[in-house]
């Protein structure tokens, strides 16, 4: 690795880290420029071992040495005190290390239907939090592949990356569209949509006995509000998780977590 000394917070080398903590304006930069943030070494090192190829790496003096080996001999490594982190990315980066990755090509939502068992279709999930917990979950619980609607957050946003613990990287996603008729091309290739909601007409999900050979794809809704009438419409059974004393439903994360265990293969 290249290891480049920087003072200055306007130094345009560390274009790439500039506003972390602005939202809006991340969401419209990092995939017009073909980037995503990767945070903490651990992270980092996640993202090298899926293949994504690293622009540049943001560290401070204490954690050089923490930064993986894989990084390559060509990529720049900009080394700077956490005053100047601090005042470039908007926040104190208590992990000490950043790194700038190139993205890679979406695949088309047909590819991730050849060969899987169990996927996650996902409408108009918006909280990067939420986003990041649903796909930790999907990985380690067994599930295929992640569908998004047009409107769900990005999985590469720093924050979803981050409570993933990269493991957005292990599960692969596209985007879904249009949407909801794009539903139908799962009923097309054999699979099963259950709509995972607690309104009238579900099935409680511990009745529910799906086969191993069954090709389900579990379809989760939007915080607060859940499924749309659309989607709902375009599901072929409706299911929910029974729930005690008086409890409504569940935070959209940990719904997902117990119905991707539920109906694992």
């Amino acid at each position: 690795m290249t290891v480049v000394e920087v003072a200055d917070p306007a130094d345009q080398r560390l274009h790439d880290y500039t506003g972390l903590t602005d939202v809006v304006l991340r969401r419209l930069r990092e995939p017009a420029e073909g980037l995503f943030i990767a945070e903490g070494e651990t992270v980092i090192a996640r993202a090298l071992r899926a293949g994504y190829r690293p622009r540049s790496v943001l560290v401070t003096p204490r954690r050089l040495a923490t930064v993986p080996p894989g990084i390559g001999a060509d990529v720049p490594v900009y080394l700077a005190g956490p005053e100047v982190l601090a005042t470039v990315t908007g926040f104190d980066v208590h992990r000490g290390a950043l790194a700038a990755m190139h993205r890679k090509p979406l695949p088309a939502a047909a590819a991730l239907l050849a060969g899987a068992r169990r996927l996650v279709v996902l409408e108009d999930l918006i909280s990067h939090t939420n986003l990041g917990a649903v796909f930790r979950s999907a990985a380690g619980l067994g599930m295929d592949g992640v569908l998004l609607s047009p409107r769900c957050a990005d999985p590469l946003y720093r924050r979803s990356v981050r409570v993933s613990m990269g493991e957005v990287f292990a599960v692969p996603y596209a985007r879904l569209d249009p949407w909801p008729a794009g539903l139908s091309t799962l009923r097309e290739a054999g699979f099963t949509v259950l709509a995972l909601t607690p309104g009238a007409g579900s099935v409680p999900l511990n009745e529910l006995r799906p086969a191993a050979t069954d090709r389900l794809a579990i379809l989760l809704g939007t915080e607060g509000t859940g499924l749309s009438e659309p989607a709902l419409a375009a599901a072929d059974r409706r299911i929910a998780i029974p729930m005690a004393a008086g409890v409504d439903s569940l935070n959209i994360a940990a719904a997902a977590a117990i119905a991707f265990y539920a109906l694992r293969p």
